[in-house]
């Protein structure tokens, strides 16, 4: 069976020393399906942690309004962050938009450049990456030193897929509206494809689908190397 029981005692016992420790902690989300674990135990073990939610702009209709279902029926103090630069300065010589000519400058002025001033401002950030996502997480420890002085804190690393499922299931929480079309892995609307018309076989396949591109920087530019 997918056990989830003591990993939620981790994270527990981890968000308790942190505030015992007078440390300042955020949250970040995308709000995808694999996301509402973590988010609903934040609601659980401490609701007044601010759930930081990257608005690059380009994400889907549906993922904007999942997120504040999810946050009212949380109760979750949501919060979000978009680029200092406009999308009108976004753009190549020719006028194209960045996320069709150098998607990992997008990504960097659209998510990495906006988490900048949280870490910053705070001790810990949790996120909710998993070992099983890719060859770079697969790497990752539950605390971590992150840019500015941050530590990393990564509850979810061990969680598994089958554990995501059962525990959506036992507390009956939504599913992104998307996952039913196939898209496992939801991010910006122009670098996300359905991995159910891809046939692949990882759930991040559909992310920067054609490009050796697998993260989009906040994962490894605010790593503290």
């Amino acid at each position: 069976m997918a056990d989830y029981t003591p990993l939620v005692q981790i994270f527990r016992d981890k968000i308790k020393t942190y505030q015992e420790n007078g440390k300042k902690i955020f949250a970040s989300s995308s709000f995808q399906s694999h996301s509402l674990p973590m988010l609903h135990l934040i609601s659980q073990i401490d609701a007044s942690i601010p759930v930081y939610f990257l608005n690059t702009g380009y994400h889907f209709a549906e993922t904007l309004a999942f997120k504040e279902e999810v946050a009212r029926q949380f109760g979750l103090q949501l919060q979000e962050a978009a680029s200092p630069i406009p999308k009108i300065a976004q753009r190549d010589a020719n006028g194209l938009l960045f996320f069709a000519k150098d998607p990992d400058y997008c990504c960097y002025l659209n998510k990495t450049l906006p988490m900048e001033p949280m870490l910053a401002a705070y001790d810990v950030w949790i996120s909710g990456v998993r070992r099983d996502q890719n060859a770079n997480r697969s790497r990752f420890e539950y605390e971590m030193p992150g840019k500015y002085g941050t530590l990393r804190f990564h509850p979810m690393l061990e969680w598994t897929n089958a554990m995501i499922a059962r525990y959506l299931k036992d507390h009956q929480l939504p599913q992104h509206p998307l996952e039913g079309k196939g898209y496992l892995s939801v991010g910006c609307e122009p670098c996300t494809q359905s991995v159910a018309q891809m046939n692949a076989q990882n759930e991040r396949e559909g992310r920067w689908a054609g490009l050796k591109k697998t993260e989009c920087g906040l994962h490894t530019d605010l790593v503290a190397q």
